[in-house]
């Protein structure tokens, strides 16, 4: 099968060499001014990984489109936007294209499939590919379980089955909504649990992994979402990878956001947390743990205030 995968990153990278070591053959796209893209069509190399050799680097959009009938996608998800913007006007048509990014547009709340569909035409379908890897684990072939959904359930069965290894096992879903804010919440969690670490207190990642996803779900099943997707691979089932793994970009900004030190990687969370504040509104839903963190992100609440806030909330039933 002939793959372009889009974004030289950490996880577009690891995409690119899984499918060649897999037996694709694959193309990977990038802006002529990235370093990431100079770095690796130059070295074949970056600080996860070693490329192999038949993987083939362009920065033409066009021709990195209409060599592949599979588009895999792996960009910064506040770039979606213009991504496909710029995909609309090649007018390249009848394409399969895989997101495989965790987040919501913050502006709006959007999630990047409903992004990409707005800007394509009919003959192009979406999937959504998530769950838990980190880069540094796949390319030691350590296995994982991740979940590839789709409206198209025959697309997502398709790709399930077209992608699968002895490296990652895939399970195939309809519930785009349920899977995308699952994907995209967990990281606001992340955060979290960074903080926790951060401040000493990580004995509450415990009630912050049974509690997280309750509200997430409250919000999923509002959205008409399947909220069992929460307590699947999209979101409670990459919290080991996210909230404890030290290659989490996410918790590990949270605990240098609570030490007050800098960090130079994206943490897809920081968006994200905005943009279920936006929805939270929109649907009328209380998200206390996602509030908090809000507050503490972009708005100078005290850390522990907040956490002692959330504590002193009035009793009711757990369930």
């Amino acid at each position: 099968m002939n793959i372009t995968v889009i974004g030289c990153g950490r996880w577009g990278s690891c995409l690119a060499w899984y499918f060649s070591t897999s037996g694709h053959d694959v193309l990977m796209y990038g802006r002529k001014d990235s370093e990431s893209y100079k770095e690796l069509s130059q070295t074949y190399k970056n600080e996860y990984l070693t490329m192999p050799a038949n993987v083939r680097f362009t920065s033409d959009l066009t021709e990195a489109l209409t060599r592949s009938d599979v588009i895999i996608v792996s960009i910064a998800a506040q770039n979606t936007v213009s991504l496909f913007d710029e995909i609309a006007k090649t007018n390249v048509k009848n394409k399969i294209y895989v997101l495989c990014m965790k987040g919501l547009i913050e502006s709006d709340g959007k999630r990047l499939s409903e992004v990409a569909t707005e800007r394509l035409d009919y003959t192009s379908r979406v999937a959504v590919w998530v769950g838990p890897g980190h880069v540094e684990n796949f390319t030691k072939k350590i296995p994982s379980c991740m979940v590839i959904s789709s409206s198209d359930i025959e697309l997502s069965q398709g790709l399930c089955k077209d992608f699968s290894s002895d490296i990652i096992r895939f399970y195939h879903s309809d519930d785009l909504i349920g899977t995308e804010i699952g994907a995209a919440s967990k990281n606001v969690m992340g955060i979290c649990a960074g903080m926790l670490d951060g401040y000493s207190l990580s004995t509450l990642k415990g009630p912050l992994m049974a509690r997280g996803p309750r509200e997430i779900s409250r919000l999923v099943e509002k959205m008409g979402g399947d909220i069992m997707s929460v307590y699947g691979l999209s979101h409670i089932g990459d919290y080991e990878a996210t909230l404890f793994s030290h290659h989490s970009h996410n918790r590990a900004f949270g605990e240098a956001f609570a030490k007050k030190e800098n960090y130079k990687y994206l943490a897809e969370g920081y968006s994200t947390t905005k943009a279920l504040m936006v929805l939270a509104k929109k649907y009328s839903t209380d998200m206390p743990i996602t509030s908090a963190l809000y507050s503490i992100l972009f708005e100078n609440a005290d850390p522990d205030k907040t956490v002692k806030n959330l504590f002193l909330r009035s009793l009711k039933s757990e369930f």
